[in-house]
């Protein structure tokens, strides 16, 4: 459920079932081609993401990107050194703007439902191919 005001996810917690791709074997509760996966939470904790990068754009040869992210001792070397030669703000800009560098505590950053999100997929040794002999 999408809340039309913040255009966030209301629920942060579900499920969904899946059907697995050709020839792909699914090992665990059911053997029947489907499985059920967690669908993942991304909580924000009131970091917007267009106003980091602001902030990191005309602000940040004074750490001021960093302090509104919660990395204070980085945010304070960078004033102390001019964003470390203006090198540091060129990296937090693009760091900021590709979201590696995200909040502090972990959270995720406010977006619009449409905004500009990334996703990181990741893979595992939990799913193999079962190739044809």
């Amino acid at each position: 459920y999408i809340n039309f005001v913040s255009l966030l996810c209301i629920f942060c917690h579900c499920s969904a079932w899946c059907k697995t791709a050709p020839d792909v074997v699914c090992e665990g509760q059911f053997n029947n081609g489907t499985f059920l996966k967690p669908v993942p939470c991304k909580w924000t904790n009131g970091h917007s993401f267009e106003t980091a990068l602001l902030l990191s754009v005309f602000l940040g040869m004074f750490g001021v990107d960093r302090f509104y992210l919660g990395y204070p001792a980085i945010g304070l070397l960078k004033f102390s050194t001019l964003g470390f030669m203006f090198l540091g703000q060129l990296i937090d800009i693009l760091l900021i703007a590709t979201q590696v560098l995200n909040p502090s505590d972990g959270s995720a950053y406010v977006l619009d439902y449409y905004g500009a999100a990334t996703v990181r997929l990741s893979r595992d040794n939990d799913t193999y191919l079962l190739l044809d002999n």
